[in-house]
């Protein structure tokens, strides 16, 4: 197994969990914060699919599914086209909402096909190729590429515990 395949298994095991955390979900439950400086589900799961677009996607080059397929239009959020959620204040975090999780899902399914089909085609001599130079040291593409994973684990546990803190108060 080469790096790229162990990417590929671990980018799908994201999208395993995404849906885990995201189906049958009603939207109460998809906008539910338990506090209200915290993120609901609705938001982690965009969050994370649009730092997994914006940074593949400027890895690899292409435009972002966000804007390339509509996504933005559909979700009709009002937020500026390369928002991705960083640094989203409470009120920014509460406006991101949607009428279902399918809506969601479709997005971060786009978004994963998008990323596997970057994936497959990469060679091992492609990881050391810097993308960002803003950072000292430089990114390379593999340590990029091992960042968003991170951070989209990161964001799917969190989805994941709190529709675990919503339906344990529902029962």
């Amino acid at each position: 197994m080469d790096a790229k395949d162990v990417l590929i298994d671990a980018y799908g095991r994201i999208q395993e969990e995404v849906h885990a955390a995201v189906d049958g979900l009603s939207p109460d439950d998809l906008h539910a914060r338990p506090a209200p400086d915290a993120n609901s589900v609705a938001w982690l799961v965009w969050h994370l699919t649009r730092i997994q677009d914006d940074h593949v996607a400027d890895a690899a080059g292409l435009d972002q599914v966000w804007l390339s397929e509509g996504w933005k239009k559909r979700f009709g959020l009002g937020l500026p086209p390369e928002d991705t959620g960083y640094g989203h204040s409470a009120r920014q975090v509460a406006q991101v909402r949607v009428e279902s999780g399918d809506l969601l899902l479709g997005y971060y399914d786009a978004v994963h096909a998008r990323s596997l089909e970057y994936l497959r085609g990469l060679t091992a001599g492609d990881f050391e190729r810097i993308v960002d130079e803003r950072w000292d040291p430089p990114v390379g593409l593999g340590v990029r590429l091992v960042s968003v994973l991170a951070d989209d684990l990161e964001h799917v546990g969190q989805a994941a515990y709190l529709r675990g803190l919503l339906q344990s108060a529902e029962a």
